[in-house]
């Protein structure tokens, strides 16, 4: 036993600690090592072909100086990386600062019908912006990359997580690099909400896969509050509890719980910004009016494949280069879809990889932005990774290497420079 007081120091001596306590933060350093053995490898991969990516799209923008000629909303600014807080970032970083004003504005210009407003960007990310802005002391640019940056390694270790139990660790690892090198990435340390949303839906999927019902549904839940392409999710996650209920497999209240909650959050944001907005249908008006977005059943798409296919642009939002590497995205879906089948993943990843290709293909919008739209389809990496995976590990450094630094002008500069992300 410690004694109170030395009297010869007058020196107050500590009680001994809990005899447990040693055992707690043993526990806590175990768990942190096998965590770190398990994901560390994934995390390494992904953070390299980001960096190489990340770099070769910095080194673009300052070689072409193109940025410092454009208005900072729409690709400019004043320094390289004020180009990843405009386009939809400008938005986002709006919300965070002043919140929301819903409301449908006629407008007279172009072929919009609505103004523009702030609504249509749904609260999560924008939330967390505010959130590590007050804590950090950050602006909302320099907080919302944070919190991009952070979530897109959040989402690297769900798709490792996923991924290594339909194909494999070594599959699992090369499927987290394909997430830091695919058309599209180059907004995952921008202010979008892309790595946010890829991060909850992983896990979300993972959650489905160890059975794990209720933080499934509550993953997706919260997902559908940071965007409403979390419908497929929501409908994967449906498929997957109604499926457990059949077979009666997990019991009623764990399976119920999923199919309940999996929707609400994008059906009471979509509610409630409707319902300020003076009609159930405005959320959607707005889409419509202001952004030209809805769903016409792959019209926009088909009209766009076959001018591209004839080298003409007669459409809405035509950009060539983009538009191009768009292109070769959508031709190549079929056969990444037939390759994904036939690793015969549960079924619910087939559902939600096929339900948000519908929603993409299906919908009038940047036909370009393609690359970006298809990002959460993360399923489809897995026949990538499952081929890669039978290079040596030099080879597969010198590939996925090369095609990071690929990525860092078609995935950065040319959505953000030639397009608009």
């Amino acid at each position: 036993m410690a004694m109170a007081a030395s009297p010869d120091t007058d020196v107050v001596e500590r009680p001994d600690p809990p005899a447990d306590a040693g055992t707690v933060a043993e526990g806590a350093r175990a768990w942190l090592r096998r965590t770190a053995a398990e994901y560390g490898p994934a995390l390494a991969v992904f953070a390299a072909v980001r960096l190489i990516a990340f770099t070769v799209f910095m080194w673009l923008l300052s070689w072409s100086g193109e940025y410092l000629t454009k208005n900072p909303r729409f690709g400019g600014g004043k320094h390289v990386w004020d180009v990843l807080g405009g386009w939809d970032g400008w938005w986002y970083q709006q919300v965070a600062q002043n919140g929301y004003d819903p409301k449908l504005v006629p407008s007279t210009s172009g072929p919009w019908t609505l103004e523009q407003n702030s609504v249509a960007f749904f609260p999560l990310y924008p939330g967390l912006i505010k959130m590590v802005s007050a804590v950090t002391g950050l602006n909302t640019l320099g907080a919302g990359i944070l919190v991009s940056v952070l979530t897109s390694f959040v989402a690297a270790a769900g798709i490792y997580a996923v991924a290594k139990l339909v194909a494999g660790h070594r599959a699992a690892v090369i499927a987290a690099g394909v997430w830091g090198l695919f058309p599209g990435s180059g907004v995952e340390w921008a202010v979008y909400s892309d790595s946010l949303f890829v991060a909850l839906a992983a896990w979300a999927c993972y959650f489905v896969m160890t059975r794990n019902w209720l933080a499934a549904g509550v993953t997706s839940f919260v997902a559908g509050l940071n965007r409403p392409t979390a419908a497929a999710l929501a409908a994967a996650v449906g498929v997957a509890a109604l499926t457990a209920l059949f077979r009666r497999r997990d019991g009623v209240l764990g399976p119920l719980s999923a199919l309940l909650l999996a929707p609400l959050g994008f059906v009471g944001y979509i509610a409630w910004a409707s319902w300020r907005m003076g009609s159930w249908s405005a959320y959607f008006d707005l889409q419509r009016g202001a952004w030209l977005h809805y769903f016409d059943w792959g019209k926009h798409t088909g009209n766009v494949i076959e001018n591209l296919l004839f080298g003409h642009h007669d459409y809405v939002f035509g950009y060539p280069t983009e538009d191009l590497i768009a292109l070769f995205l959508v031709l190549s879906l079929p056969v990444l879809l037939f390759l994904l089948i036939r690793m015969r993943p549960p079924v619910f990843l087939v559902v939600y990889t096929c339900v948000t290709i519908v929603l993409v293909l299906g919908s009038q919008q940047i036909f370009g932005n393609t690359s970006r739209y298809l990002l959460p389809c993360f399923p489809l990496f897995l026949p990538i990774a499952a081929a890669l995976k039978r290079l040596s590990r030099t080879s597969l450094a010198v590939t996925l290497g090369t095609v990071a630094a690929a990525s860092g002008w078609y995935a950065g500069y040319v959505l953000f420079e030639l397009g608009i992300p």
